[in-house]
């Protein structure tokens, strides 16, 4: 082999191990069992930068059925996982929609509402805003379809008027 040759593969080799020591300070495993959970963690961290930077990220399908399935059947906290999961990038408002919903139909109260998940709606609201403007949701099972309206829906919710002391309020329905 040339001197050369064994110059650039000592190189090569020691920023290997540079750059292995360096992620192994970051990601901070607490033992070696820990060590390639963390490492398939973090190539999937650097697949989906990847996908993100040359525009092929796509959201997880099947993650966003299951998300979908369990919205359906009411059980919202497990719906925003599963959202989550398919969207760990937080770049499709059809997924980040869905989410801000869960919120509105977990915090809708006939008496009232909860002031909490309202809130954490509103701020999802604006990252939906933020992706597309012109969004419209195409689900013929939700009443609110637009950013716009559900936004308003939640400012509504979270304001205290005369009309929320009305004994008729509890006859209504969550959109």
């Amino acid at each position: 082999m040339k001197e050369k040759h064994i110059q650039i593969t000592g190189m090569f080799l020691t920023t290997l191990y540079a750059v292995f020591v360096v992620w192994l300070y970051s990601v901070e495993p607490k033992s070696l069992d820990e060590v390639p959970t963390k490492a398939q963690t973090t190539i999937e961290n650097v697949t989906t930068k990847t996908q993100v930077a040359i525009g092929t990220y796509e959201v997880d399908r099947a993650k966003f059925n299951e998300g979908l399935t369990a919205f359906r059947q009411d059980n919202f906290i497990v719906a925003r996982d599963n959202f989550e999961k398919a969207d760990t990038e937080k770049r499709d408002p059809k997924t980040q929609f869905y989410i801000a919903y869960s919120f509105y139909r977990q915090g809708f109260g006939k008496v009232s509402n909860d002031d909490a998940l309202f809130k954490l709606g509103l701020e999802q609201m604006s990252r939906v805003s933020a992706l597309d403007k012109n969004f419209k949701s195409d689900d013929a099972n939700l009443q609110i379809k637009t950013p716009v309206e559900l936004k308003n829906e939640f400012e509504e919710g979270l304001k205290v008027t005369a009309s929320d002391f009305n004994p008729l309020k509890i006859f209504r329905e969550r959109k």
